[in-house]
């Protein structure tokens, strides 16, 4: 179905990069230039805020998508020109980020050792907020770098409030970094106490340690803290979910002694969310992969000058597409005006350390995009369909005359894949995950089968030890898939429609239309809907060499499902010990390996077409 002769012509790399008509200047050589769409605007505040979480190595932009193809170079000239606008309004302006800013694309994790380029282009930003996520904390190098380096750059604006390491050099269990900052803004003069939560992560590596969220806010110094004179507002950012019980139970705390507005920024779970917890407490999750700039604004906040408060002081909210036409958009500027010297500066950086990995490496051409969830499954066009070949064509070239029955687990594909060059860079962004392949000899083909039912079954009932029953990427480990499933279609594609409040007759082209607990304007871009399909968490593919149906197979598993693929071989009666009885296959190679051998075979690019 997928080869390339039945599929369709392939591409030149001459007619992938004509494939979007752009319009508007991006910064990155290879970006597509952001397409004019209908906008909302922003509604600006006594204080305003920038928020990123969930960046996972994206700082080079979207690549192949304009509504997100701004690099972390504009987004430094955007936050310059939105915190000069706020003050020739006497407003201020903060930037926030909350996280995982590793794992997940090539500019990360090319490099040896993993993500060396990230914290100098990061560390342009002027932030006045950075907290820690659980995607620094998996490897003890990662987090050691972390605690070494990119806590010195930001100081005190790096807080750490639920967080310990073993120093590196002194041996000795020590905070992350502070536990909390009360600072006064610039112009204003509101007072503000901020907090750098994490959630109830317990997956990090040794050498730290995660204090649950329930504890961390019975200590001392965390009463201490917000029973401090003068505070105008608490600030809570974080690597937790806006609609978690951890940032409940923070809030609540708080509203034991304090009435004092409370403002939450989160992130973890990749969606666009808004919550507001009481009438003076409300929470953003600002998306993910650099695709969403939250916008957050507050008045009615008391400040050190006066006046009193308002009773009810009022949020907003925008969910900003990250593209040069948003941000000329709401800082009033053009492609002449905007940049700003340290903005190029940094997107120079980016194309520099992407030149360096060769991340620009075209393996192949695509002729079709390939979708998680904005299409059926099973599908033409869906990715898990066309990974089912790749696993399949990858084995049968292995396996010989003996039949296998391979599981690999959904969570494994992180992205689509887009039509056009299939890069080194790609290749990161689709399957970062270094899970491979294990092989369990001679198992009967019915308890096989039966495994993979219980696989793609939502059970309450776990493997020991385990938090949850999912087969998708570490970080949604902590949750149920039920509330998982919540969020993404609450925070992705909703198909309920929104008003259009842009007067320009720009065409819709497809994108978030999120639906919150503030209504469905909180997009900052008026998008046509999304739809989105249910996947399987788990892919059962049969490779039997003379097509008939088999009484034994060796059964083929991602080792990421180790523990879970056990516990159901339990469950149906298969007397095995899964970790002993197994063996490494096809040399451990990860997904990411198998989709490059695949598509150099079948999808080559013809620069003759």
């Amino acid at each position: 179905m997928f080869h390339e002769k039945s599929a369709m012509k392939r591409l030149s790399l001459k007619t992938v990069f004509l494939l979007f008509q752009p319009l508007c200047h991006a910064i990155q050589p290879s970006a597509p230039r952001a397409i004019p769409a209908p906008l909302r605007d922003l509604q600006w505040g006594q204080l305003n805020i920038l928020h990123t979480t969930d960046t996972h190595g994206w700082l080079a932009g979207h690549l192949h998508e304009p509504s997100y193809s701004a690099d972390w170079g504009d987004y430094i000239s955007f936050a310059y020109h939105m915190r000069q606008k706020a003050e020739a309004q006497d407003q201020d302006l903060l930037v926030v980020d909350t996280g995982d800013r590793v794992d997940g694309n090539g500019l990360c994790d090319a490099s040896t050792p993993k993500c060396v380029y990230i914290p100098e282009i990061f560390a342009q930003q002027q932030i006045d907020v950075i907290t820690i996520g659980n995607h620094e904390l998996y490897k003890r190098e990662v987090s050691e770098a972390e605690f070494t380096n990119t806590t010195s750059t930001f100081g005190k604006s790096y807080l750490a409030s639920n967080l310990d390491i073993i120093d590196p050099v002194t041996g000795e269990v020590v905070p992350f970094a502070a536990r909390f900052r009360k600072f006064t803004t610039k112009i204003q003069g509101i007072r503000i106490m901020a907090f750098g939560f994490i959630f109830d992560f317990d997956k990090n590596a040794n050498n730290t340690i995660v204090h649950k969220v329930g504890e961390t806010i019975q200590e001392d110094w965390f009463q201490e803290a917000i029973r401090q004179p003068d505070i105008d507002l608490f600030l809570v950012a974080g690597h937790v979910p806006v609609n978690s019980y951890e940032i409940r139970s923070i809030i609540s705390e708080i509203r034991e002694i304090r009435d004092t507005p409370i403002q939450h920024l989160g992130g973890h779970l990749h969606v666009r969310d808004y919550a507001l917890y009481d009438s003076r407490a409300a929470g953003l999750a600002s998306g993910r992969f650099m695709e969403t700039i939250g916008f957050m604004s507050i008045d009615g906040l008391a400040t050190r000058h006066g006046p009193a408060r308002l009773d009810t002081p009022r949020f907003f909210r925008r969910y900003i597409d990250n593209n040069l036409f948003s941000f000329h958009h709401h800082t009033n500027l053009d492609d002449k005006s905007f940049p700003t010297e340290l903005g190029l500066n940094t997107s120079q950086l980016i194309a520099d350390a992407r030149h360096t990995l060769g991340l620009g490496k075209v393996y192949g051409c695509v002729p079709r995009s390939l979708w998680m969830s904005r299409v059926p499954y099973p599908g033409e066009n869906n990715i898990y369909t066309w990974l089912k070949q790749v696993v399949y064509d990858s084995i049968k070239d292995q396996s010989g005359r003996r039949t296998v029955f391979a599981l690999a687990n959904t969570g494994s594909i992180r992205f689509d894949i887009l039509q056009g060059p299939f890069t080194k860079d790609t290749a990161f962004i689709v399957a970062p995950f270094t899970s491979g392949f294990r092989v369990l000899p001679s198992v009967p083909y019915s308890k096989a089968q039966q495994i993979a039912t219980i696989l793609n079954q939502s059970s309450k009932k776990k493997p020991s030890g385990a938090l949850t029953w999912k087969s998708g990427q570490p970080e949604e480990l902590i949750y149920d898939e039920d509330f998982i499933s919540e969020e993404a279609r609450q925070g992705f594609s909703s198909q309920k429609g929104q008003q259009i409040l842009d007067s320009e007759n720009y065409p819709l082209i497809p994108g978030y239309t999120t639906v919150d607990a503030g209504g469905s304007d909180g997009d900052d871009t008026i998008h046509s809907p999304i739809k989105e399909y249910q996947v399987p968490k788990c892919l059962s593919i049969l490779v039997s060499p003379n097509n008939v149906v088999p009484d034994e197979v060796d059964l083929v598993y991602v080792d990421f499902i180790e523990a879970k693929l056990s516990f159901a071989a339990e469950e149906v009666g298969l007397a095995v010990n899964v970790s002993r009885d197994s063996a490494p296959y096809m040399a451990s190679r990860p997904l990411s390996d198998l989709m490059v051998d695949w598509i150099q075979k079948n999808w080559a690019c013809d620069d003759n077409a």
